[in-house]
């Protein structure tokens, strides 16, 4: 009868990689990343083949494997599971990297802070100190390789492979690795030195950890006496764990003592922070208050490593049993943007649920201001039926606070929203806010919200709710929710049809023109300019007034009476055809002289004939022309910069340069000019009185035997005691690059 044995490494419930990680840990060890079976949480297996002719070093890889499965301390490498056949040794530790690749890989990542090194020297010699003090243990093997990280970046001790008693129960164990016998203490090698204290050793290969942490592999002893990068407050310490006389070197709980001291290497916010932590669970509640208030600041400063696995946990144990209030929020959501999104869904999501069913104000008031931090995370289902309901109360509630913070929170939650909860849910409580809450920012602020929300809501809800209510809001006491309900015209001006803008909206904000806010009437007068642009023109038809529009501008362009400006003024005014604008004046048929007038000369005689005395100029005189059909003052809005405000008269208009331009109205020719003036584009008004006589500007030209002055773009300005005005019609540049009327016009009008 055959009986076959079962394989115990197969039946193992951990899986490892077949190859180890770069670095190696002290000894015969192989460190491995493995997973276990049934739940895939990943561990560590340190990994020891049992080799022939190595009985010593065999011998010191089971001790370790004992030690380990005995001792348990944080600051020690954490035992989970073992396997001991006559073929291996396995054990299974908590995730851990080597120091050596550990530090090497921050190197390359940037560096790693003295904040994380003074911390992790601070966990390793206080498992040191409960090692000598508390076990009477001598670890024998302090060094690069015995020490290891965590997920969190605390470090552990670990290869405990040459560990014995300090009482003297027996002799070491003998150093199988060539090696280790860098980090030997002098005493060892001298036995007239003594032996010193039973921590002596111990502290003299922590001496020479401290110098490789900080300046690399130490290659031999006498590299000690050279400093490099360690720093200066943690020089004197160093110093006294590397002299010669054994009976100098301190305690590791002295060490510890005078390297937290005032200035010290190990007094900072982050020791500080971590021994806290460690003690939590027996502080005073006011003690945990204000740690978690001031936790916030320091976030910043610290690992992302450290603030995920060390932080968060018991950050998440003290909002889960209530022990720091809403406090904790703060830093809780700060450290939750250090996470993947599936982790925030595992760990957090489920307290803020929980969270948003608290029945204190402090609580719900810190997750609504804190809600644009995890807003992301949240599924709509989560949202519609677990959060919103909770959330529901904060409109009906005394505090003022809460109201408005639950109102801004909607912004947020609006687009996660389901139909129901937003176009009916919310509306109703919307709807009441902006009409009875006595708080005016609080129905401001409803205006505002409903005003950013409007592209979420349903069709029929924007066309029944957002006309309505912004016009509500306008006719509020409070100015802000007036300027409001102005904006969220704006905001949602294109959800409205072009009825709705010129029978519901443009009458509302027509009466907020006489505002007695100021800010009122801006913001009004910004919105109801687009909101008129938005109307449509009058159709292009075959009208009888359109008809005679048509044939005065032809019959006004045919002579040269029409002028061309394209500014924004007349643009403006084209789009809006019979709305007088301010600022504009009634175009008038010019005249060369108001009858009456006083007389140029002696006896009260006109410089004019009798014919044109007191009589308006005719637009193109001396030609079959069309009249107007109707006064001027009806066909303003026809005209396109004819004449323009008084303000765009300091403007030049750049577009009208060129070699030359139209007639005037009066029907001068006009000469070709490279820089008109201003003034030059527009009639130049005429007083009752003869014009006195000005000094010539730029472009101005002088009439041949007149005494005339021309400015372009303007009448002949007739002078006192001239010999004759200009006429007007046609007119010939003579041999002296002078301007005349044509010998035509001068015998038709009696001239010279």
């Amino acid at each position: 009868m055959w009986f076959f044995a079962r394989d115990p490494v197969r039946d193992f419930p951990y899986d490892f990689g077949a190859e180890g990680d770069r670095g190696r840990p002290a000894g015969a060890w192989q460190l491995h990343r493995g997973r276990r079976k049934a739940t895939g949480d990943p561990v560590s297996v340190f990994v020891y083949e049992v080799k022939p002719n190595a009985d010593e070093q065999t011998q010191a890889a089971k001790s370790a494997f004992k030690r380990l499965k005995t001792l348990r301390h944080p600051n020690i490498l954490s035992y989970i599971d073992g396997l001991e056949t006559e073929k291996c040794l396995h054990v299974v530790t908590e995730p851990v990297t080597p120091l050596n690749i550990y530090l090497q890989a921050r190197a390359e990542a940037g560096g790693i802070s003295e904040l994380e090194i003074s911390w992790g020297l601070h966990q390793i010699v206080k498992a040191l100190s409960f090692l000598v003090n508390d076990c009477s243990l001598i670890h024998g093997n302090v060094c690069m390789g015995a020490v290891f990280v965590d997920r969190a970046g605390e470090w552990k001790l670990g290869g405990l492979d040459y560990m014995h008693s300090a009482q003297g129960e027996g002799p070491p164990p003998h150093r199988t690795s060539p090696d280790l016998e860098r980090y030997d203490p002098p005493e060892s090698a001298d036995s007239t030195k003594g032996t010193g204290e039973k921590w002596s050793a111990d502290m003299w290969r922590l001496g020479c950890l401290i110098w490789e942490v900080f300046n690399g592999p130490l290659s031999r002893p006498s590299c000690l006496r050279s400093l490099g990068k360690i720093p200066k407050s943690l020089v004197p310490h160093y110093c006294e764990l590397v002299g010669a006389n054994p009976k100098v070197r301190p305690n590791p709980a002295r060490f510890l003592q005078n390297c937290r001291g005032s200035g010290g290497f190990m007094s900072n916010s982050f020791v500080e922070t971590n021994l806290f932590l460690e003690e939590i669970q027996i502080k005073e509640p006011t003690e945990r208050q204000m740690f978690f208030q001031d936790l916030s600041d320091h976030l910043d400063t610290f690992p992302a490593d450290f603030c995920r696995h060390k932080i968060l946990p018991q950050l998440l144990t003290a909002v889960e049993f209530g022990s720091a209030g809403a406090v904790v929020l703060t830093p809780l959501f700060k450290v939750g943007k250090l996470l993947g999104a599936e982790e925030y869904q595992q760990k957090i999501i489920p307290i803020i649920v929980k969270m948003f069913s608290s029945p204190d104000r402090a609580m719900r008031i810190r997750l609504l201001q804190q809600m644009e931090n995890f807003i992301q995370y949240l599924t709509e289902p989560v949202v519609n039926t677990q959060i919103f309901p909770h959330v529901m109360h904060g409109f009906l509630d005394t505090n003022p606070a809460i109201r408005e913070q639950t109102v801004k929170s909607m912004l947020l939650l609006a687009p996660k929203l389901s139909e129901s909860n937003l176009n009916v849910e919310l509306m109703k409580h919307f709807a009441r806010l902006q009409a009875r809450d006595e708080q005016g920012p609080i129905r401001c602020n409803t205006t505002v919200c409903l005003g950013k929300i409007g592209p979420y809501l349903s069709a029929s809800t924007r066309q029944r709710i957002l006309i309505s209510a912004f016009s509500r809001a306008t006719k509020d006491p409070f100015a802000p929710s007036r300027a409001a309900g102005v904006l969220g015209f704006a905001a949602t001006h294109n959800f409205y049809s072009l009825s709705d803008c010129a029978f519901k909206i443009l009458p509302v904000l027509c009466t907020l023109t006489v505002d007695p806010e100021k800010t009122v009437r801006d913001q009004k007068l910004r919105v109801s300019l687009p909101q008129q642009c938005r109307l449509p023109r009058p159709a292009t038809g075959k009208s009888p007034e359109r008809k005679r529009r048509a044939q005065w501008t032809d019959g006004m362009m045919k002579t040269g009476a029409a002028w061309r400006r394209r500014s924004k003024a007349g643009a403006r005014a084209a789009l809006m055809p019979g709305i007088p604008l301010a600022g504009w004046r009634q175009p008038r048929c010019p005249k060369l002289l108001e009858p009456g007038g006083p007389s140029a000369r002696p006896g009260g005689q006109t410089p004019i004939g009798p014919a044109l005395a007191g009589k308006p100029m005719q637009p193109g005189a001396g030609r079959r022309a069309p009249r107007p059909p109707a006064p001027w003052g009806k066909t303003a809005g026809m005209w396109r910069g004819i004449l323009a405000p008084q303000s765009l008269l300091l403007h030049p208009l750049p577009h009208l340069r060129g070699p030359g331009w139209p007639a005037s109205m009066t029907g001068v020719a006009q000469p070709p000019l490279r820089h008109p003036t201003p003034s030059s584009l527009l009639p130049q008004p005429r007083s009752r009185q003869l014009m006195a006589r000005k000094a010539p500007t730029r472009g101005a030209r002088t009439l041949v035997g007149t005494g005339a002055l021309r400015t372009p773009g303007s009448l002949w300005t007739p002078i006192t005691g001239s010999a004759r005005p200009s006429w007007p019609g046609r007119s010939a540049r003579s041999g002296r690059r002078s301007w005349r009327p044509s010998g035509l016009r001068r015998r038709q009008h009696g001239g010279p």
